[in-house]
């Protein structure tokens, strides 16, 4: 055999392994996409479905003086931020749904809890972002939690989705094994 196509093949395979290293691994995918896609389903299946059942100044309520479903669109971010801003929200959540993806393909294999914290981030930027897109600009919101003069900010099931990921990112933070100069060192090898 040729010396030189060996040196060659050397190369070819080493590439290969990097390759194979930095994509997710096959159960990785069997939580990920289940998840942003059962998510995404789910968020707009109870958006269009609250939307149809209430009216505008309706409410339906779920436990007396606590929890209410009622009709409202944000023009906004969480909390009515950068309200009228349509094409700037836009923007950030499809470079972020972007980033979360190719994250997802190319950071190599995570702990589960990562990969499952990623698909409900997948699937509350995707809700609202559909919503951004395909509703004027505007996010349907229909969840109300109050308590006498105190409310929280009418949200929808894409905000508890990412409320879920940030928590379950936390707890991932918290609960890790390895500290930072060892995953570094981990990732010099």
């Amino acid at each position: 055999m040729d010396p030189t196509i060996t040196k060659q093949a050397r190369p070819i395979k080493s590439l290969i392994s990097e390759l194979k290293s930095m994509l997710v691994d096959f159960k990785g995918h069997l939580i990920f996409w289940p998840i942003a896609i059962l998510g995404l389903i789910f968020d707009l299946w109870t958006k269009n479905a609250v939307f149809e059942m209430l009216g505008n100044d309706e409410a339906y309520i779920v436990i007396n003086n606590f929890l209410e479903l009622v009709e409202r669109e944000n023009p906004g971010a969480a909390w009515s931020i950068f309200t009228g801003r349509t094409t700037l929200l836009i923007t950030v959540a499809s470079f972020a749904i972007i980033i979360l993806f190719l994250l997802f393909l190319f950071s190599g294999k995570q702990p589960r809890i990562i990969q499952i914290a990623m698909g409900f981030f997948a699937a509350g930027v995707t809700g609202n972002l559909y919503d951004r897109i395909f509703n004027g600009g505007l996010v349907r919101d229909f969840v109300r939690v109050y308590y006498k003069k105190y409310e929280w900010p009418t949200f929808n099931v894409a905000d508890s989705l990412l409320c879920v990921g940030v928590g379950l990112l936390i707890i991932s933070i918290i609960f890790s094994t390895e500290k930072p100069s060892q995953k570094h060192a981990q990732q010099q090898k």
